[in-house]
């Protein structure tokens, strides 16, 4: 939960004065707790970013082509990760991502932003409806990392759901778990777990 680890987008990027966000609230619209995207939007604000919402599924992809571009820091919120998956693929939105992650620029993903940027999301089935993505018949992820991030362990709602899978998956894919005081830190081919103060964690949730 974004709200809760801000503190380590500085340790992936120190100098935040003057940077701009592409911040993609998709995942959020259909679901309940959409309120959340806000507030991360909010703290970001408060960090002196400049934000500028993206909601891929509604704009057209020669906008979503010029904000992406022209964005520091690109943000995707929580929310249900097929549904965004879904959109971004619709819209060719997920190869312009793509495109711009691969030139360096930074991606922040929160729960449904962190979980998309799997080889694949099929995983995550405990934990968001794929009811919720009719459209999507292909649940290959965008491929930015090797692994598959396991969001909200211990979370009161959504604690149970990454249990299941944990306990489905932790023989088969190469899965790291964090809890909501937790954030991943990718940087070539190092991986780090941050603890909400924005220091490497020994003890990562199991």
């Amino acid at each position: 939960m974004f709200q809760n680890v801000s503190k380590t987008l500085r340790t992936a990027e120190p100098d935040l004065k003057g940077k701009t966000v592409a911040f993609v609230p998709t995942a959020s619209k259909v679901e309940r707790l959409g309120f959340f995207a806000k507030i991360s939007k909010w703290v970001l604000r408060s960090m002196g970013l400049a934000v500028g919402e993206l909601d891929v599924a509604t704009v057209s992809y020669e906008t979503a082509k010029t904000q992406l571009e022209a964005a520091d820091i690109i943000y995707v919120s929580g929310g249900n990760t097929f549904y965004l998956l879904q959109e971004l693929r619709r819209t060719g939105t997920d190869e312009l991502l793509v495109r711009e992650v691969d030139k360096g620029k930074l991606y922040v993903g929160e729960s449904a932003g962190a979980i998309v940027v799997a080889p694949d999301i099929g995983y995550s089935a405990a934990m968001d409806s794929v009811e919720k993505a009719p459209g999507l018949d292909d649940y290959t992820g965008l491929g930015l990392v090797d692994f598959f991030v396991v969001p909200h362990c211990g979370n009161w709602e959504m604690g149970k759901a990454a249990e299941e899978i944990l306990a489905a998956h932790a023989d088969g894919l190469p899965l790291r778990a964090i809890d909501d005081n937790q954030a991943i830190l990718v940087r070539g081919d190092t991986v780090e777990i941050l603890g909400k103060d924005g220091m490497p964690l020994e003890s990562p949730a199991k």
